[in-house]
């Protein structure tokens, strides 16, 4: 049982809270019983794992799917678990895990994608990443200078969905959003049309900004469509996270009237 943070481990994993030892090691934590099960469901490698003798005891089958699978497990005393975290209430283990550069779909054939210009909020990245899993969309494109996918908090928020579809950053979302094929409709407070008038049928992608600020007009202007949310009259703009699941479930809701495979329930009715 490891009980020291002077243990090369432990001090490698506390540097992990830190974007700058994250990016340099290209690695990144996973902390909890859902995002470490996420992972070892569709066989994301683990680096290493630490947990506690109760977590252990609580998760048996899966502390041993886990001693298999990662390169490394080490059980740990609760101090330790408390020093690694970067929760106040940890549930008894954290894993590292490698980066990898996802395989994004070619633009041309994706049906519904997603970009964010400058999201700060690692509660809203994360909100956004489980939504987009849920409604089937095929790769989120972020600016740079938003919260990183990694953030520890961008991952708890997710819940899982973390796994489940491409992400990536660039530092030119401009060229992205000209190159790709179908239309663009963009997220603008002032605009006239409502989201429900898009057709989502066609191949699309969303682009939605900033908390504060929304999308720069460079980008809103090279969209297709310009949409707005209504909402009455005194209240202001709705938070970004819940704004785009409206949208991306209006698009859920029309890709699946087309195509008769997707029920209101969200299961495969096709025969």
């Amino acid at each position: 049982m490891l009980t020291s943070i002077k243990n090369p481990l432990i001090k490698n994993i506390r540097k992990l809270h830190y974007s700058k030892h994250r990016k340099a090691q290209r690695l990144f934590l996973l902390e909890g019983t859902n995002l470490v099960e996420a992972a070892f469901q569709v066989n994301y490698p683990l680096e290493a794992v630490c947990y506690t003798s109760h977590w252990q005891n609580k998760h048996p089958d899966l502390s041993e799917k886990i001693q298999q699978w990662a390169q490394r497990t080490e059980v740990v005393s609760p101090e330790i678990i408390h020093a690694i975290s970067t929760t106040k209430t940890p549930d008894g283990v954290i894993a590292i895990a490698p980066h990898f550069s996802w395989q994004f779909p070619d633009p041309s054939t994706i049906q519904l994608g997603l970009i964010l210009e400058q999201l700060q909020d690692p509660g809203n990245m994360g909100t956004i990443i489980r939504t987009a899993a849920a409604a089937f969309v095929e790769g989120i494109w972020a600016s740079e200078d938003s919260v990183e996918f990694d953030h520890p908090k961008v991952l708890r928020a997710s819940v899982g969905a973390w796994f489940r579809l491409p992400m990536a950053t660039t530092s030119d979302l401009s060229s992205l959003v000209q190159q790709f094929p179908g239309q663009v409709v963009a997220t603008v407070p002032t605009a006239e049309k409502t989201y429900w008038e898009v057709d989502f049928q066609k191949p699309t992608l969303i682009l939605m900004g900033n908390e504060g600020a929304g999308l720069s007009p460079e980008l809103a202007n090279l969209a297709d469509e310009q949409v707005t949310i209504p909402v009455a009259t005194g209240v202001e703009s709705l938070n970004v996270a819940i704004a785009t699941s409206l949208i991306l479930y209006e698009a859920k809701r029309q890709i699946a009237m087309n195509n008769h495979t997707i029920s209101p329930s969200g299961k495969n009715c096709s025969k």
